[in-house]
């Protein structure tokens, strides 16, 4: 049975947020300026326009010092992907953040969004442009020298930095020139993927060096379910915004046998790899014509809601049980993000709430159920922007603006 959840009427609140901005004191819609606020003041460095994993201090300023030194990073210390250190998912969280201010600007036209999405697509553009590898997409950069990176990406760095890519890029937001910008970052790393996702490399993307991923983390095709979209997905994004027939072609070679595979997807896969799978069906519904290749996505997108909705539920009975506002410690002398310590449940409970909010409200032809909205706002309320150290806020903020724009347009 489905765990009590304290309901606040959502199509009231909507009703609300549908007069100016300044008009709504909902509970709310507080808190999620809140987390706005704390999201620019304290997870974002303006140095690097890019955005990092968790917060150990409060102070003013402190918050990041955990952030490795560009010596660390160029021995690949700790590890070659950069795990632990802050700087694991800065192009996944570049992508959220596009996703949620092109929602937000959809909502509430505030002009200042159009500089908060431009200060983002310089933080993926820099992620895509530092270490001179044309087409590779680096977690993020190191903010001491601007240059440094770890080596090793993966394909879910890729998938939402090309969905937020392309949502900016179609969005009013995006001026034409930084829509020709958005167009060349999106044909390297197609023809990135073309020269290196072959039989011969296993499929498998490579990292900075040109190396083979270990991990198996970077392959890109003959991967499982929930996978399978994610190449023909960088196809079809980059083909939309440049229209080079080169991409359409790259892209209709793989779109088939990949829904197709996408279709048997089961149970047991983490919600971050299902909300990746969402964010590539979405993307690909929006430009395929075939009836039954949309039918089929259609389909398999309501099969991860459900999951999704499982998973929110879960979360929302977890962090019942947590303490939410605190601060991880430094990866060098505590247990940092470690599966193994008890931070990362904390971490991650914020995280999933959001993320499940978003694999269904990814479902456009599909109603977000009551309870799940009811879900949303207790995430979002029993948090304190003040004492809050998860970028998970971002995944909050972002399945909140959607679920508004989804009502008011």
């Amino acid at each position: 049975m489905a765990p009590y959840v304290r309901r606040i009427s959502f199509c009231v609140l909507l009703t609300a947020l549908a007069l100016p901005i300044a008009a709504n004191d909902s509970p709310v819609r507080s808190t999620v300026e809140g987390l706005w606020k704390v999201t620019w003041e304290r997870f974002y460095l303006p140095r690097t326009n890019q955005f990092y994993d968790y917060l150990t201090s409060y102070e003013a300023g402190q918050g990041l010092a955990h952030l490795p030194t560009a010596e660390e990073v160029q021995r690949q210390y700790p590890n070659e992907c950069g795990y632990d250190t802050g700087m694991e998912d800065g192009m996944i969280s570049a992508g959220v953040m596009l996703s949620l201010i092109v929602d937000r600007y959809a909502v509430t036209q505030e002009e200042f969004l159009r500089a908060r999405a431009l200060d983002v697509y310089r933080g993926i553009h820099r992620s895509a442009t530092a270490h001179g590898v044309p087409g590779f997409i680096a977690r993020a950069v190191c903010p001491e020298d601007l240059t440094s990176i770890y080596p090793n990406s993966s394909r879910d760095q890729y998938t939402h930095a090309v969905h937020g890519l392309w949502l900016y890029a179609k969005s009013p937001l995006c001026s034409p020139e930084t829509r020709t910008e958005i167009g060349a970052l999106l044909s390297a790393i197609a023809d990135r993927m073309t020269r290196n996702v072959t039989p011969e490399n296993n499929y498998d993307s490579l990292r900075a060096d040109g190396s083979r991923d270990t991990r198996g983390i970077s392959r890109m095709w003959e991967v499982n379910a929930h996978e399978a979209a994610r190449l023909p997905m960088i196809y079809a994004a980059a083909w939309d915004v440049t229209q080079n027939p080169a991409y359409l072609e790259r892209y209709r070679h793989y779109i088939a046998p990949a829904i197709a595979q996408s279709a048997t997807i089961g149970g047991g896969h983490p919600t971050y790899a299902l909300l990746q799978m969402q964010a590539s069906l979405e993307l690909l519904l929006s430009l395929e014509h075939d009836t039954a290749l949309q039918n089929s996505m259609k389909q398999t997108l309501e099969k991860v809601a459900m999951q999704c909705g499982e998973r929110a539920v879960a979360a929302g009975a977890r962090a019942k049980n947590l303490d939410l506002t605190r601060l991880c410690t430094d990866w060098r002398t505590g247990e940092g993000l470690s599966s193994e310590g008890h931070y990362r449940t904390i971490w991650y409970c914020i995280r999933e709430s959001g993320e499940a909010a978003l694999g269904q409200l990814m479902v456009a032809h599909q109603p977000f159920p009551e309870a799940q909205q009811a879900l949303l706002e207790d995430a979002i309320t029993r948090l304190d922007p003040q004492q809050v150290s998860s970028c998970g806020i971002f995944y909050l903020q972002a399945a909140w603006w959607k679920a508004l724009r989804r009502t008011s347009t």
